[in-house]
């Protein structure tokens, strides 16, 4: 842990250089920071920690509290809201938080949190959204067998997007990157047994770990070009990425993993496939989790790589295009969750053009509308699981008149519904003001940016429209289900979403002074100011777009039918989806794996020794061809002289005599009459070699030696039990030529390579690294088994690995073929006599 410094002056420090610090004011007037205690500073990372430990028991809290684990549990996100809410202050007067944790020390790696402007409200509307998730997860999968289960893994998911908003080292933030696809894949396919499930699940994963990648390349790359891994000290660089000629590529990979994450055009089939999963998992997914990543990873990347051209074009281009894309694809469908889940589409689009743009107002409009986005988008979501729930369909042609059995559950959906269209007094409203304010310049480019944001928008203010009046206005119709209202727990969120977007809409100064400009100034590095306001000036152009989103929203919804007629006639025609492309690409995948496969694993055993000792020879034969490795056993001007060089070794009796048992023993294999006798004489070569380590001073190395060679006589010998041993092995003269070809290629090069070696000069750089930190480092005295567990550990536990394997696989093997041998039980009418007490029946 980073230890905290003593309490310093610092007045006026800007964002990104207080590390562990809070604003002070004295008795005597003088402000400043005051650097935080060591508890305060653990507590960063304990916040990303808290809900896996939350998560491991879960299960066991569901299954003593039942129907209130929910309640329960939810009191972790709670805590870590009211946690995060002390960090306010110090954020909104323009300070940062960070602490780490070592993790290799030797590497110079931290597992680092930093908390300023953009991470702190992240991490709030993750936390807070996440309890009201958390609360409405534990009614509406209430009595699920596996309700305990699906609540880890929605507590482990909090948690993995916990930890990647509040990393400040770009390795921790690649370990929670990969932790939120890996628990989204979990809860995407929880219920595993249908397909649709387990085939969202995989795509989702795919997709998203294809960005990880991408993601790892950048921050390796990042850190090979400036020596950091920490963002926060990225950020106070400069130029130094922009102006490397490698900028382009850490763009490709930083964008790769923005753009698969958050689903952006054409990386975003994913995300609606993995509408899959239980409606909870939806409402998270998409307001406040996963989608959210890239997005963060853009913002936060912003002082770094923004600001040029070629980031301005594709960040603009994308998200225009998948902001129309989405909301085009939420008309064509008539499921509430479908129709959901492309309005994220179109609004992560929406989020990563205003990146792009770049601009304060622009980067002012992103944040609020994150904050928008993610009250109604959860409570929307929680309205149609709610529906689902207590009417049993979420058919939006199929649902009418729902408002007189739902009452609580239209308050809900009207309240987030109307931050959605953007209407004055909620946040949907300034989120949308603040994204106009900024194209007003009357450039040809800005106008047809802001013509794609009127034209998204009308779009999303229809569907809201859809989603507000279709289902519960109008006349009742018949249900799966007789409708009725939602447990509260159902209800909790939908409410309390919709009420924050109605008074944060109220109240713009709050929102201007503390959450727009901590985040943007966070997003921009410099200072940014709000002008929030909730007068309306009727001259001003900005009304009048505003009006004109409106209208032309009522005009989508009151023609929605027609417009999703003609859009699937369009898909109709067309014939394919990006969806329908990954399929294709993964089936031929896999088709290509089979066959690879068919090619390479084809049974044939005697093959794979030929091709593994012909690969062995190569790899001997060719680095000392290439490299001259062979000109010290001739040498030009010692062609004469090899009387020198065949002197015999200076050997004792008994050690002649072990090596002639080698040989005997060798030479008994070749000639050997029988199988039996051929493993006998295989096991007498071994054990020779067992006593020559055992001579030149390798006792352990005998002692392995000898294990293995008493173990492989006799598994041999077992297996070969169940074949007639006394047999010899017939070979043709073309297979015993060909084997005797390569056995002797392969032993000349092994000697001949160990001979080169000797012959060098000893480099003792590494048994001294050995001798030298033994001790101090591993504690331990005998080197040889440092060496084992310590600095080959991986590599003894691959072996441990391999030889368990085999012996699995031998066990297998053997049981099998004996349940061969014996056959299935020979069939009779007779019924079975009770057996008597006491009696053994043979």
């Amino acid at each position: 842990m980073v230890a905290p410094g003593p309490i310093v002056l610092v007045p006026g420090t800007p964002i990104g250089k207080v590390a562990g610090q809070i604003p002070f004011e004295s008795p005597k007037g003088e402000r400043g920071v005051a650097a935080l205690g060591p508890t305060l500073d653990a507590g960063i990372g304990l916040v990303a920690v808290a809900p896996f430990v939350a998560a491991m028991l879960a299960p066991f809290i569901h299954r003593f509290a039942g129907a209130f684990a929910g309640w329960i549990l939810a009191i972790v996100p709670a805590s870590i809201f009211v946690f995060l809410l002390g960090f306010a202050d110090p954020v909104i007067h323009g300070h940062a938080v960070s602490s780490a944790l070592e993790w290799v020390a030797a590497y110079g790696l931290n597992l680092s949190f930093h908390i300023d402007g953009l991470s702190l409200i992240f991490a709030l509307t993750i936390s807070g959204v996440g309890t009201l998730i958390i609360l409405y997860s534990g009614a509406y999968l209430a009595g699920h067998p596996h309700q305990g289960r699906f609540l880890g893994f929605m507590l482990a998911f909090m948690g993995a997007m916990l930890g990647l908003v509040l990393a400040d080292s770009l390795l921790s933030l690649f370990l929670f990157w990969e932790l939120t696809s890996v628990t989204s894949f979990l809860l995407i396919g929880f219920d595993h047994a249908r397909q649709a499930a387990r085939r969202g699940a995989i795509q989702a994963l795919v997709i998203t770990n294809i960005g990880g990648m991408f993601l790892l390349a950048g921050a390796i790359l990042v850190h090979q070009l400036t020596g950091t891994w920490e963002m926060s000290a990225l950020r106070g660089m400069g130029d130094v990425l922009r102006d490397n000629g490698l900028y382009l590529l850490v763009l490709i990979c930083f964008l790769g993993a923005a753009f698969t994450k958050s689903a952006q055009f054409p990386l975003h089939f994913w995300l609606p496939n993995a509408m899959e999963a239980p409606t909870p998992v939806s409402a998270f997914l998409h307001s406040a989790t996963m989608v959210q990543a890239g997005v963060y990873l853009l913002a936060r990347m912003t002082p770094v790589l923004g600001g040029t051209d070629v980031w301005t074009n594709v960040l603009v281009i994308f998200g225009g295009v998948t902001l129309i894309w989405g909301a085009l694809g939420s008309l064509k469908q008539t499921d509430l969750k479908q129709i959901l889940a492309q309005t994220t589409i179109a609004s992560l689009g929406l989020l990563v053009l205003l990146i792009g743009l770049g601009s304060p107002y622009a980067i002012s409009g992103m944040v609020v509308y994150f904050v928008a986005h993610a009250f109604y988008k959860a409570g929307l979501f929680m309205v149609a699981g709610a529906i689902d729930h207590e009417a049993g369909t979420r058919e939006i042609t199929a649902l009418r008149g729902l408002a007189d059995k739902m009452p609580v559950t239209f308050i809900g959906a009207a309240l987030a519904a109307l931050s959605m269209i953007g209407l004055p007094l909620t946040i949907g409203y300034f989120a949308k003001e603040e994204m106009y304010l900024g194209l007003m310049s009357g450039q040809w480019t800005a106008i047809l940016v802001l013509a794609v944001l009127v034209l998204g928008n009308a779009m999303l203010a229809g569907v809201a429209m859809l989603v507000m009046i279709r289902p519960f206005l109008g006349e009742a119709v018949p249900t799966p289900k007789s409708p009725h209202e939602a447990p509260i727990a159902m209800l909790a969120g939908p409410i309390v979403l919709g009420a924050a977007g109605i008074v944060t809409g109220i109240l713009p100064d709050w929102l201007g002074h503390d959450v727009l400009v901590p985040g943007a100034s966070a997003i921009l590095g410099q200072a940014v100011e709000s002008h929030l306001t909730l007068a309306l000036d009727v001259t001003s152009p900005l009304l009048w777009l505003s009006a004109l989103t409106w209208g032309l929203g009522i005009l989508v919804y009151r023609q929605a039918d027609t417009i999703r007629t003609v859009l699937r006639r369009f898909d109709n025609a067309l014939g394919w989806t990006a969806d329908t492309v990954f399929d294709a690409v993964m089936f031929s995948l896999i088709r290509f794996a089979g066959a690879v496969t068919r090619f390479l694993h084809h049974g044939q055993l005697e093959f794979y020794l030929v091709v593994v000792f012909a690969a062995m020879a190569l790899a001997l034969f060719g680095p000392m061809l290439a490299w001259g490795g062979l000109d010290w056993i001739v040498p030009a001007a010692e062609l004469g002289d090899w009387s020198q060089r065949l002197v015999p070794p200076s050997l004792e009796i008994y050690e002649w005599g072990i090596l002639g048992l080698a040989v005997l023993g060798l030479a008994a294999v070749l000639v050997a009459s029988s199988r039996l006798i051929a493993i006998l004489s295989l096991g007498v070569q071994g054990t020779a070699v067992a006593l020559i380590f055992l001579l030149f001073g390798a006792p352990d190395l005998a002692f392995t030696q000898l294990m293995v060679e008493i173990l492989s006589v006799v598994i041999l010998t077992f297996v070969m039990t169940r074949l007639r041993l006394d047999q010899r092995d017939h070979r043709p003269f073309e297979d015993w030529s060909r084997d005797g070809a390569l056995a002797a290629v392969c032993g000349l090069g092994v000697s001949l390579l160990l001979m080169l070696v000797l012959n060098g000069t000893l480099n003792t750089r590494l048994s001294d690294f050995f001798t030298a930190t033994s001790v101090p480092i591993a504690h331990g005295h005998n080197i040889v088994n440092v060496i084992l567990v310590d600095y080959r550990g991986f590599d003894t536990l691959g072996e441990i690995a391999v030889v368990m394997g085999a012996g699995m696989a031998i066990l297998a093997l053997l049981r099998r073929q004996k349940k061969t041998m014996e056959g299935p039980p020979p069939a009779t009418d007779k019924p079975k006599r009770a057996r008597k007490p006491g009696k053994v029946t043979p």
